[in-house]
């Protein structure tokens, strides 16, 4: 097991930790948050031995083999397939062995480093290696690539592949999902629900820390606390800490304030100097508890537009790409006030060059884009740099947006208005190069808000940004008036913001019918045709022609697509009767407690039993139907 004892870790003059101890059990798979900024990467350093405790102890057992993310980005001409098997050390370590063995003609040493290497696996190794990047989203084509083809984010996931590879007792996952579309998402919670051995993982993600963990540790003001549970169980347990801790805050105010008011009024007093002394240094003594609400989470809102042009905009016949490339065409989309969209689609597919293309970021290549009168754009790119100069300090991008914007803006209003977005102090000042990833985002967000835009275009904005922060973007999100367009792999705000769907996929952009679940299911069943396409011989080999291949898959997805709209009005009425029952539970309990307070008359005792009996019928009428309507969807699903 893992035991940190008394464990005190600075960085600089900052305390990651102080005094901090936890006990996590062997094959435990714990999510790490904490806002940004915590010390969780610092944690990790500690676990792995590239920091040391300034205090106490951290016991591992000593035989552990630990596997984590590197961060670096490789540089080198290996196969994208070798860069990964290189991830196997104990494989590494029997070839290497075998090499040595064979070197110097000792039989029975090449004879045990056989053994080893069979022991490692390392004769279906490469088929291993090959379907972790397959998995994590790359081309049959690809996995012979040298790595340093690839580009950054490509890297990244070849350095998770790599860590997967290696059969670790303790894995170290920072920030997993950050480079990954939501097919390479659905299929990393797959692997990851079936590891065995003890995970630890720091993530942004709500959706992928409650599929995946069932312990959560909270790193807040240099102490760990462990909650048993996924992530929103911690938040339920938390909230109720906390107004527990809120409720002791205003207690202890209350008895501060009595001794203060028995100090002023009798210090003065010869008689009763005595006390009022004992009282001051009561006062003194008393343990101050940290209001809960100077920790309050980050909140924003968006205000509201000038003006809402119905239809936003309209695309016809509208190619996006870059150069000669087209990579979507033939869009014929339109895009309403008020309306949520989630744009769907695996990387590589065009979400972004879409995007881009209606932001006036790039001109189509074909086709015309019609913009509503009074059409306000506020852009959100997943490289904040696109929108941001490194040079330049917050203040300074805010001035020249003012100028462009609302002239009259005074610096301390900018000022005051920065600050409201976490950008305090010195930090408004700051060149915007030196910041994290979240501070950048947070600065774009505060770019778009006072651009007061009225067609919200956000690509990964959450990319970057802490489970408060991104709380507080959904919360902005639904409350603003105007249309947002959204691409995100985060699957809890593209729940909570988008009510439509559209799927940019095969160089098509296509109205997705369905909600997110129906959409990892397509996922899945794309990922099984690929898989067997590439398995099934071609038509030399007497396979099935390509040809009747694709009809079939086309027939396929037609089913899919035909399946999903019969379940759609079924998943409505289950959802509504969701909320009938909830309405009756609540009924009933109030009903009860009239009935069990003594304080009824005859005549209402009567009429409060006949509306106890009539919501027993009602629940279980609706009850009946639920489990009739779950059967038709299951039968669907399957």
């Amino acid at each position: 097991m893992i035991v940190l004892k008394n464990l005190t870790l600075r960085r600089g003059a900052k305390v990651v930790l102080e005094g901090a101890s936890v006990t996590l059990h062997p094959g435990e798979k714990v999510g790490l948050v904490g806002r940004n900024g915590a010390g969780k990467s610092s944690l990790f350093a500690l676990l792995t031995g590239t920091l040391h405790a300034d205090a106490g102890d951290v016991e591992l057992p000593a035989r552990w083999r630990i596997a984590e993310v590197a961060q670096s980005m490789p540089e080198t001409r290996d196969s994208a397939t070798d860069f990964v098997l290189q991830g196997d050390a104990p494989l590494i370590e029997a070839q290497a062995a075998l090499a040595q063995a064979e070197a110097s003609g000792d039989g029975h040493a090449i004879a045990e480093a056989h053994q080893r290497i069979e022991e490692a696996g390392g004769f279906d190794a490469r088929a291993r290696a090959q379907a972790l990047l397959m998995g994590l989203g790359f081309k049959p084509d690809q996995l012979d690539r040298p790595v340093d083809s690839f580009s950054g984010g490509w890297r990244m996931r070849l350095q998770l592949a790599r860590a997967l590879m290696c059969p670790a007792d303790l894995l170290l996952l920072d920030e997993p999902t950050n480079h990954l579309d939501l097919d390479a998402l659905v299929w990393l919670e797959s692997w990851l629900k079936r590891f065995e051995g003890t995970m630890l993982v720091i993530s942004h993600d709500r959706e992928f820390l409650d599929a995946i963990t069932r312990v959560t540790l909270h790193l807040e003001d240099a102490q760990l606390t462990r909650y048993t549970g996924n992530y929103t169980a911690f938040e339920a347990m938390r909230a109720e800490r906390m107004l527990q801790q809120q409720a002791a805050y205003e207690r202890q105010q209350e008895r501060m304030a009595h001794l203060q008011r028995f100090i002023d009024r009798f210090k003065a007093k010869a008689t009763k100097a005595k006390q009022a002394q004992s009282r001051v240094k009561a006062l003194e003594r008393m343990e101050k508890l940290a209001p809960v609400l100077t920790s309050a989470d980050f909140t924003f809102e968006f205000r509201e537009p000038e003006s809402l042009p119905n239809p936003m905009l309209a695309l016809k016949d509208v190619a996006c790409g870059y150069g000669d490339t087209v990579i979507v065409r033939n869009v014929q989309r339109s895009v309403l006030a008020g309306q949520r969209i989630g744009i769907l689609g695996a990387n590589g597919q065009g979400k972004s060059t879409l995007v881009k293309t209606i932001a006036r970021m790039q001109p189509p290549l074909a086709g015309q884009i019609t913009e509503g009168k009074g059409l306000a754009i506020g852009y959100f790119a997943q490289q904040e740099m696109d929108v941001l100069r490194p040079d330049e300090s917050p203040l300074q991008h805010m001035i020249r947006l003012a100028k462009e914007i609302s002239p009259q803006a005074r610096e301390q209003e900018l000022r005051d208005f920065l600050g409201s977005f976490r950008f305090v102090g010195d930090m408004a000042s700051q060149a915007v190069g030196t910041m994290s990833g979240g501070e950048k985002a947070r600065l774009v967000l505060a770019m778009l808000v006072w651009q007061r835009p009225n067609l919200l275009l956000l690509d990964e904005p959450t990319n970057h940004l802490d489970l408060t922060t991104r709380e507080a973007l959904s919360m902005a999100l639904n409350e603003f008036e105007g249309t947002v367009m959204l691409v995100s792999h985060d699957r809890a705000l593209l729940r909570e913001v988008c009510d439509e769907f559209w799927l940019v996929a095969g160089g098509a952009v296509q109205p997705f019918d369905g909600d997110l679940d129906d959409y990892q299911r397509w996922l899945l069943d794309q990922a099984k045709l690929q898989r067997e396409a590439a398995s099934s011989p071609g038509p030399k080999d007497g396979g099935v022609p390509t040809a009747n291949r694709r009809e079939e898959r086309k027939a396929q997805a037609q089913e899919r697509q035909r399946l999903a709209e019969q379940a759609r009005p079924l998943k409505k009425e289950l959802a509504q009767i969701d909320q009938r029952l909830a309405a009756l539970g609540s009924e009933k309990s109030t009903v009860e407690e009239a009935l069990a307070s003594g304080t009824l008359t005859p005549p209402q005792l009567a009429e409060h039993g006949k509306r106890l009996k009539a919501i027993g019928d009602e629940t279980e009428t609706l009850e009946l139907r639920w489990l009739e309507l779950s059967e038709q969807i299951d039968q669907l699903s399957a």
